[in-house]
């Protein structure tokens, strides 16, 4: 196991360079470029330089004055000596806005996964151990709406309902207008109210694949021979799919798990920008439209070793949840 995780570590850190480069490469392609709007911006003081000489300083200031791969290069030594720069969009150190934002789409990310968890896992073996029930054709037509669901559209409606007519919570904004003079725990409470409806989004256009996922894995299990064998010995049901059946479908579950920790820490830019919420998810967008080299490097690389870290954790789990597998 450990000559496994390090030989893994290795190829990720050679696969990261190879992202990161091209994450590079396509940032200095962008159609938009903030150090021109900033250029434009600084010339126009009353006795300041020409445009010109502001674009070749602020060029010069972020390496971008050099070819691809020597820009890269900078780009990569400042990175790896934690100087990941300012952001061109926000005007504060890239880590300080990152800190910032990052949390909030954590709190709701994190909270949407546990209630996806909570809801699709039993629905999906319900459905699966009474096929072709009642029970099942619910639940697969309320997994397949919930797939189908367009975000935008599923915000909108839950806005109009339970913000616009019932007025149970605000249309938009992480904040209340009373905000600033509630004490610590108001606060907290008035900010967990304003994520209620976010979160249920998240939830909801989610739960479905996850479901349909749990039940098509409970099925193929179901129907493997050993399980027959288990309920030949006269074991209970309740034993045979709990304990001999589920275990399994674990396996392919822990798979989708691993592969959501960067989906906790990407943010949800739909959701984000419908509910007006300052996630990382929104910060990432309004800095790629601007030009924002330094923190959408920073962003995207932090996504790549999220990704990497997940795919490794989900190899080791798998040994962990089945004891027959068994990592050479």
């Amino acid at each position: 196991m450990r000559n496994f995780i390090i030989k893994r570590l290795l190829l990720s850190v050679l696969i990261l360079f190879c992202v990161t480069f091209i994450i590079y490469v396509l940032l200095r392609c962008l159609p938009a470029s903030y150090v021109e709007t900033m250029a434009m911006k600084l010339s126009t003081a009353p006795g300041s330089k020409p445009y010109e000489e502001w674009v070749a300083q602020l060029n010069a200031q972020y390496a971008l004055d050099l070819e691809i791969i020597p820009g890269y290069l900078v780009q990569m030594k400042n990175m790896l000596t934690g100087n990941f720069g300012d952001s061109w969009r926000f005007t504060v150190p890239v880590l300080q806005k990152f800190s910032e934002v990052i949390w909030i789409s954590v709190i709701m990310g994190g909270i949407s996964l546990i209630l996806q968890l909570i809801i699709a896992i039993p629905l999906g073996i319900v459905a699966a151990t009474k096929q072709y029930s009642k029970a099942d054709y619910a639940i697969t037509a309320g997994a397949l709406v919930g797939i189908s669901l367009p975000t935008f559209f599923f915000a909108t409606i839950l806005k109009l309902i339970f913000a616009v007519q019932l007025k149970w919570f605000d249309v938009s904004g992480l904040m209340g207008r009373n905000y600033a003079q509630l004490d610590a725990m108001g606060k907290m409470l008035d900010m967990a109210h304003h994520l209620v409806l976010p979160i249920v989004t998240l939830t909801i256009v989610s739960v479905g694949s996850l479901m349909r996922y749990t039940r098509t894995n409970m099925l193929e299990v179901l129907n493997a021979d050993y399980i027959r064998t288990a309920r030949a010995k006269g074991l209970s049901e309740k034993k045979v799919i709990y304990h001999h059946a589920f275990r399994n479908t674990l396996i392919p579950l822990v798979t989708m798990v691993g592969g959501s920790l960067p989906g906790l820490f990407s943010g949800a830019l739909i959701t984000e920008t419908l509910f007006a919420i300052p996630g990382i998810g929104w910060t990432s967008y309004q800095a790629m439209t601007a030009g924002d080299i330094p923190f959408s490097m920073f962003y995207l690389s932090f996504l790549a070793i999220l990704t990497l870290l997940g795919n490794l954790i989900s190899d080791i789990l798998y040994a962990v949840v089945d004891p027959r597998v068994r990592i050479a």
